[in-house]
């Protein structure tokens, strides 16, 4: 009988250590899926952000380039799947193709030399350049915290608890390189002025007597 108490009381203390522990796991999940979400929505903040901006540089760029319809259309498709996107994944999907799209704008601008002068589009620039350098701030904040509650999900014993709680890894990372993001620089500075020769002229030759 004595045995069978022993026997109970340490499977009783097993329980309760893995009960313990079980717990922990998930204060500890829910703490970082939270701060997922946290950084996920400053994200959404700078993305949108961003998408309110286009119209109008699209609608300036517009008014000189109104033969780029291509370029013009294919942003406002992305930008559409970008606002109509319901999860993080899919709003990272269409981002990279407002990206593209939103690059091949800004380089055209060399083809008009109208728009290197006009103040609404340089506003507009400006504007845009700032916005793209917060969404590169935010989303390695982002990719950082998703990967912290990534590589503690799948560690031993937390992925079983995680299973039990109902937890998984989320593989919604911004994989884009960075250089993917950068805005193309304009530059607005007058072409260099060539060189000229400094190789010394041929001295002219006498005509031959006759």
């Amino acid at each position: 009988m004595v045995k069978v108490l022993i026997v109970i009381a340490i499977l009783a203390l097993i329980a309760f250590v893995a009960f313990g522990q079980y717990v922990g796991v998930r204060n500890t999940l829910v703490t970082k899926n939270e701060a997922v979400k946290a950084s996920w929505s400053q994200v959404d903040i700078v993305l949108q952000r961003r998408a309110d901006l286009i119209p109008n540089l699209v609608a300036t760029v517009k008014g000189i380039a109104q033969q780029e319809q291509t370029v013009f259309g294919d942003i406002a498709k992305a930008r559409s799947a970008l606002l109509s996107a319901g999860t993080p994944a899919g709003k990272i999907a269409a981002n990279g193709q407002l990206d593209g799209a939103l690059g091949r704008l800004l380089a055209i601008v060399e083809n008009y030399p109208q728009l290197k002068s006009n103040e609404n589009f340089l506003r507009l620039q400006d504007e845009l350049a700032g916005t793209e350098n917060r969404i590169a701030v935010e989303r390695k904040r982002y990719n950082d915290t998703l990967q912290d509650y990534n590589t503690y999900i799948q560690k031993f014993p937390n992925n079983i608890f995680a299973g039990w709680a109902g937890f998984k890894p989320n593989e919604a990372y911004f994989a884009a390189s960075e250089g993917s993001r950068q805005v193309p620089t304009v530059n607005f500075a007058p072409p260099a002025a060539t060189p000229q020769s400094t190789s010394p002229q041929a001295t002219p030759q006498p005509a031959p007597a006759h």
